[in-house]
């Protein structure tokens, strides 16, 4: 006896007419004709299941502020800091938790399961940091919560900001983060990177740093990055993420700095949504599109996950924790419109980014985690293509969210009663 099946799938590799058995919170079989019972048995209808998606770049502590305390009137990101440092001293830390609980139900709804969140260590409170620890706390049997200490003004700038992100450390928080084109100086940056990283070494930790975040061609701070990855050992550790200045540097330049990248083992995380919204903001036209090279990382083989960054808080007043939005979005901007560049997409918010954040047991195979999500669509890039309802969310082998099928009513004489936007695609 299982505890759940799902019968009749098609998986992200093609594989269709699939089932998935599930007991004791694990996949124990992916094949076809499974036969035995099950305490609860779904049927896919031939729709797709899909590991869990995974958001590797996010700001928690900042998620559903937008308007507290103003608008972002500028729309740039030196303004949304600045909002950000107004909110610090006004929110509580139950404000926080109650804001990223919220968050959590809706990006679990839409089939997250997992974030790696940046946590603001410019406080000397540390307010963000307690009230996250709590909610990954709350969180942890439907959600993996991984948090990164994050010193948003500058750990070398901000007086404080390297104490108190070592005490963050200290509390609990799973990842080394930086900034280090917000110091004073390059050479400010460079050293913020060279100290943040030890610090991970000598703790045994991953980083993921805010890197070239910026359309500055002369940013370098990757190649510090990448250096530092090496002296230290760091190598599959190490996350940059954003990388936008790459999209202005010369090009003889990048030449030599992905190969630099690949030594490293670095992986990369640009934020799609984010990226194209707040990057040129300086240029009249032609305008840059914002986002890093994508398709020149992933092909010199760089593991890429596309993170969505913000969701309605100081910088970005859209989002609703879609990772199929950010696909969609990354897929465009990074004019992936191959029909392997796509389905290449939707492993950019699933297992790319999973392996970024080191998930154990993510997957859809036997001895796998029973994590998963049945999406109305009938292949990966259908999926992107429509954004489609999660029908189920399951964790651990038991359904945690469902919604019905999305389907129109027609009123069209000699046409169908309804339509199902799944039905369109081109049978191959």
């Amino acid at each position: 006896m299982f505890d759940l099946i799902l019968r009749n799938a098609t998986l992200p590799d093609g594989r269709t007419g699939v089932d998935i058995a599930c007991r004791d919170g694990v996949i124990e079989a992916v094949e076809t004709g499974i036969t035995a019972e099950a305490k609860e048995v779904i049927d896919a209808g031939g729709y797709l299941v899909s590991p869990p998606f995974v958001d590797p770049h996010f700001h928690m502590d900042a998620t559903l502020s937008l308007g507290r305390p103003r608008m972002n009137v500028s729309g740039t990101l030196l303004e949304g800091i600045a909002l950000w440092g107004e909110l610090k001293p006004l929110q509580s830390v139950d404000e926080i938790v109650e804001r990223a609980l919220r968050y959590c139900d809706l990006a679990v709804a839409q089939g997250i399961g997992a974030i790696r969140s940046h946590v603001d260590t410019c406080d000397d409170e540390l307010k963000g940091v307690e009230a996250l620890l709590e909610v990954r706390s709350q969180v942890k049997d439907y959600l993996d919560l991984q948090l990164v200490a994050f010193p948003q003004d500058g750990v070398l700038r901000d007086p404080s900001a390297m104490q108190n992100t070592l005490r963050a450390l200290d509390m609990g928080v799973d990842v080394v983060g930086g900034i280090p084109h917000f110091e004073r100086t390059m050479a400010d940056g460079a050293a913020s990177v060279r100290q943040l990283c030890e610090i991970a070494a000598d703790r045994g930790l991953r980083v993921d740093m805010h890197c070239d975040e910026s359309d500055d061609p002369m940013s370098r701070h990757i190649e510090t990055l990448a250096y530092e990855t090496q002296r230290l050992g760091l190598q599959g550790r190490v996350a940059g993420s954003h990388l936008t200045s790459m999209h202005s540097m010369d090009n003889y330049y990048v030449s030599k700095l992905i190969p630099l990248m690949v030594e490293a083992g670095i992986h990369a995380i640009p934020n799609p949504a984010i990226n194209i919204m707040i990057q040129g903001k300086h240029d009249s036209y032609p305008k840059r599109r914002g986002m890093t090279r994508v398709r020149e990382l992933r092909d010199a083989g760089i593991t890429i996950g596309f993170g969505s960054d913000c969701v309605m808080d100081p910088w970005y007043s859209l989002g609703k924790a879609d990772m199929l939005d950010i696909a969609f979005m990354g897929l465009h901007v990074g004019q992936l419109c191959s029909r392997k560049d796509m389905a290449w997409c939707f492993d950019a918010v699933t297992a790319n980014s999973a392996h970024i954040m080191g998930l154990e047991g993510y997957g859809l195979t036997k001895g796998s985690q029973a994590n998963m999500v049945l999406l109305q669509a009938r292949d990966t890039t259908e999926a992107i293509r429509l954004r489609p309802t999660r029908l189920a969310v399951i964790r651990h082998g038991a359904v945690i969210a469902q919604a019905p099928r999305q389907l129109s009513a027609l009123r069209l004489t000699g046409r169908p009663d309804q339509v199902d936007p799944a039905s369109y695609a081109p049978k191959a």
